[in-house]
């Protein structure tokens, strides 16, 4: 017989929040927003993806637009925009992440419910994790688009918890600026998109834990993680 692991369960934290497109599955929106940009004359820069990332649709339809400088209409940008990221999955189909499976296992052993969150449509979740939906806990997928970045109603909710009983994992600076505001432990995975500057603009929103990969999100530091927020610390300098 095998014998049976006992993993002892965080003593805070009780809910991971994790993003969909950029930690479980491939990054395929860093790429077309800055060809969307460039391709068109336009300058991209932090600000740029400070400005569009992890934002309403209307929100960054507009800025995608300034950007490229075009008189567009958020709908006529929001338009193109998926016409091209279409485009761009047919030479580049979206993929689970390595470790994605992995991380979720780990999550719920040590005691956490667990729920993924993006902007798009749940039918985006069922298509290509769909088969990792027993993994997840509640609504299993929350769309953000109306409510961007999502933090405090997904913890308080949808979960009932306060913000600190929480960690986010997400590639997007703007939710770990959301998530420091509202004490809730936030883990960075940003994108290795070569014009991307999320990774920058987490450090100078003074993110802790900024992962290379999902294997890095391991037990030993998911239990840092939750001793600093149980003292209340997860955020200080």
């Amino acid at each position: 017989m095998h014998s049976v692991q006992h993993i002892r369960p965080l003593r805070h934290l009780r809910l991971a929040a994790v993003n969909i497109d950029g930690v479980l599955l491939s990054d395929t929106f860093s790429p077309v927003i800055h060809h969307f940009v460039t391709s068109r004359g336009g300058h991209y820069d932090a600000a740029v993806e400070r400005e569009i990332f992890s934002q309403p649709r209307h929100i960054a339809a507009r800025a995608a637009a300034a950007a490229a400088g075009l008189d567009w209409t958020p709908q006529r940008v929001l338009e193109v925009y998926f016409e091209e990221r279409a485009a761009y999955l047919e030479r580049n189909p979206l993929r689970v992440l390595e470790g994605a499976e992995q991380l979720l296992h780990r999550l719920r052993a040590l005691g956490l419910h667990t729920v993924c969150y993006g902007g798009l449509s749940k039918e985006h979740f069922d298509r290509h994790l769909g088969h990792y939906a027993h993994l997840f806990d509640g609504p299993q997928y929350v769309c953000t688009n109306d409510f961007r970045p999502g933090v405090r109603e997904i913890a308080t909710g949808f979960f009932g918890l306060e913000p600190s009983r929480t960690v986010f994992i997400d590639d997007v600076a703007r939710v770990s600026d959301a998530a420091r505001d509202l004490g809730a432990a936030f883990i960075g995975h940003p994108s290795t998109f070569e014009y991307g500057f999320q990774r920058q603009l987490m450090r100078e929103a003074g993110v802790r834990h900024v992962v290379g990969s999902l294997a890095e999100i391991d037990e030993p530091l998911l239990r840092t993680l939750d001793g600093e927020a149980a003292g209340g610390h997860a955020w200080a300098a």
